[in-house]
């Protein structure tokens, strides 16, 4: 990503902000119960009123289980770009944002619980997982400004946002998943009608 203008920029002491959203494709009959993880983990977020440090937790968090569950990997790939003024940065996540949100089945609701006597005893599960994580941060990081649709170069990827949160570099972090709740079910037809840009590992 690195061009004549970020070595412009970065001569006249401008901040670099980069904006990246990685997309992960889980596939098997065990992926359905990342989503408790994942929604405790929007719960989380939403109790804190977005606190970064909430939000870096819980992606720690999704990045270690999503690095313990490379067997269900199936396809992945990301997005981003590079900007020197924060306001254009935070445009970008605002759209990415509405971006992932829309996808299908990506909004959890919390405050729509089904009652006791509407709950089937057993609820499908997906085999189909499909993690979103946007994320906003200073500086230049090649593990996550490169091509991740690969298996090695997604591992590091993913452990390089585990250490931008621990680094305290992280001046964004979003992330949604489809489908939003246990017992949704995000089909074959599904997943390539809403996520089109996936490429297989």
């Amino acid at each position: 990503m690195s061009s004549w203008r970020d070595r412009i920029n970065q001569f006249t002491g401008k901040t670099r902000f980069v904006v990246s959203r990685i997309f992960l494709h889980l596939s098997g009959d065990e992926v359905a119960p990342i989503l408790g993880l994942l929604n405790q983990t929007a719960q989380n977020a939403i109790e804190s009123e977005g606190d970064l440090q909430v939000l870096g937790e819980g992606l720690v968090d999704i990045c270690q289980k999503l690095l313990d569950m490379t067997s269900y990997w199936q396809s992945a790939a990301n997005e981003g770009d590079v900007f020197w003024k924060e306001e254009d940065a935070g445009d970008y996540i605002t759209e990415l944002f509405t971006d992932s949100a829309q996808r299908y089945l990506s909004e959890p609701e919390f405050g729509n619980s089904t009652s006791a006597e509407n709950t089937p005893l057993s609820l499908p599960a997906t085999r189909n997982v499909v993690v979103m994580i946007t994320v906003a941060f200073k500086g230049e990081i090649p593990d996550l400004e490169t091509n991740l649709a690969d298996r090695e170069a997604l591992e590091y990827g993913l452990k390089a946002l585990i250490n931008l949160h621990y680094q305290g570099l992280l001046e964004a972090i979003d992330f949604h998943f489809s489908p939003a709740q246990f017992g949704d079910e995000l089909t074959d037809e599904q997943l390539l009608l809403n996520f089109p840009e996936l490429i297989p590992l």
